[in-house]
């Protein structure tokens, strides 16, 4: 809980009161290695904020996969349009590793938005947060040589080269995994 509160706080200063009425509204989750937590076609109904694990948002194209994100604690967990539009999904959300989740249902949290202007204004934070990351990732992606990116990533996330099949982290990068390997063998971070 405490952590909880910490990862939220670097986002928008929330008391304790209002800290306590969201957190009132979690419920531990378990996931399994590879396990779904959603598919093209279902819509996300929870929110989730990782304890543990690495998830991985894809979309299944003709001939690969597509990576789009990996969640890791103390992050959210989600497929944003999804869950926040409450529309079906047109990707994946997999457990790459077992994952434990607490979760909040769409309707409790516009319930505790109606409740709290402090956790609407936190989760407005938190979604511009979402949104200018997703912003610069498109511009590295468009920009960037494939050795900085593989550099950025190795900077922002270097415990997912040991958690995560390095074909994915490629996938994520825009390159061909064996781009990936050479650059992961030759490249000093």
């Amino acid at each position: 809980m405490h952590e909880l509160y910490q990862y939220l706080s670097g986002f928008y200063p929330i008391g304790m009161e209002d800290f306590h009425l969201l957190f009132e509204n979690f419920s531990g989750k378990s996931f399994k290695k590879n396990e779904h937590i959603i598919v093209p076609g279902q819509t996300q109904t929870h929110l989730y904020f990782i304890g543990k694990g690495v998830q991985m948002s894809y979309h299944e194209g003709e001939s690969k996969s597509h990576v789009i994100a990996f969640t890791y604690p103390p992050n959210l967990c989600a497929i944003p349009e999804s869950f926040s539009f409450q529309r079906p999904s047109s990707y994946y959300l997999s457990c790459l590793t077992e994952t434990s989740a607490h979760g909040i249902s769409y309707e409790n949290l516009q319930k505790v938005f109606d409740q709290s202007h402090q956790i609407e204004r936190l989760f407005r934070v938190m979604t511009e947060v979402v949104l200018a990351g997703m912003i610069f990732r498109h511009i590295e992606l468009h920009s960037l040589s494939i050795e900085q990116r593989f550099k950025a990533f190795c900077n922002r996330s270097p415990h997912l080269l040991q958690l995560v099949p390095h074909k994915y982290i490629a996938s994520y990068l825009g390159m061909d995994s064996t781009n990936f390997s050479k650059l992961y063998n030759q490249v000093k971070i």
